[in-house]
């Protein structure tokens, strides 16, 4: 017995939980966010070897930040390459995708430059800082190629929209539907 659907049934890639981009800068903000994901974690890793400090407040802040960006990051990077991102509700994914990336940028490069300066120097403070700064640069070259290839998210036209194919004019005065004297 032949079956019958078989030939004319083919998967709908529309369904697949994973929606893996095919634009090449998109591809590579992809592989970005996946180190940026290594990166933090070995940073965090490290982070939490160390045994004592000198200045443990910064220790403390580098940790946050670390475990943080990880952990965000991972979550973004799942919400914006899966089904998930349309389940969420937020329509604004390439605005909160900037502003997270650029935040995170800033206030990593900050936590170890405070890291770096105010530590007992050992080798794995040392290695955790390494990787603080190498995960924030990756945080910054993510936001330089999200510039290149989608612009800046908050930048309004100036131009003023067309309508068929004239400039666009303020809204009619006259009425469609005036009642006969």
């Amino acid at each position: 017995m032949a079956e019958v659907y078989a030939p004319t049934t083919a998967p709908n890639p529309k369904t697949s939980w994973l929606m893996f981009p095919t634009e090449t800068p998109e591809k590579a903000r992809c592989g970005i966010k996946v180190i940026q994901v290594l990166l933090s974690f070995v940073a965090f890793i490290l982070e939490e070897m160390v045994i004592s400090c000198s200045s443990c407040s910064s220790l403390y802040f580098f940790e946050f930040v670390s475990c943080s960006a990880f952990l965000f990051t991972l979550l973004l990077l799942i919400l914006l390459y899966t089904s998930l991102n349309a389940r969420v509700g937020i329509s604004c994914w390439p605005k909160l995708d900037f502003v997270y990336t650029a935040v995170i940028a800033v206030v990593f490069l900050l936590s170890s430059i405070v890291f770096a300066s105010s530590n007992s120097d050992t080798t794995l403070e040392r290695s955790a800082v390494a990787f603080g700064f190498l995960a924030s640069s990756m945080f910054f070259l993510d936001l330089v190629l999200f510039v290149k290839s989608n612009g800046f998210p908050f930048q309004r036209d100036s131009k003023p929209e067309s309508s068929n194919g004239g400039a666009a004019t303020g809204p009619e005065t006259a009425k469609l539907n005036t009642p006969a004297d």
